[in-house]
């Protein structure tokens, strides 16, 4: 399955590698999975498109931490 999966990131990650989520959809069942990128064949969250939409409303809406 995972060869099938195109991992992104955001943008807003910068190229210096560093702390990154990356984000995928899969094809087959069009849940959302999660991983670190440091640890691209370690485990991932799988989530429902409903979930990750969520989670993405509260990250946009939460207050920024120094």
């Amino acid at each position: 399955m995972n060869s099938e999966l195109v991992w992104r990131k955001s943008s807003y990650s910068g190229s210096a590698g560093g702390e990154c989520v990356e984000a995928a959809t899969s094809p087959a069942t069009a849940h959302v999975l999660i991983r670190d990128s440091k640890d691209k064949p370690g485990p991932h969250l799988t989530l429902t498109p409903s979930t990750w939409a969520a989670f993405v409303r509260y990250a946009a809406s939460a207050p920024a931490r120094p």
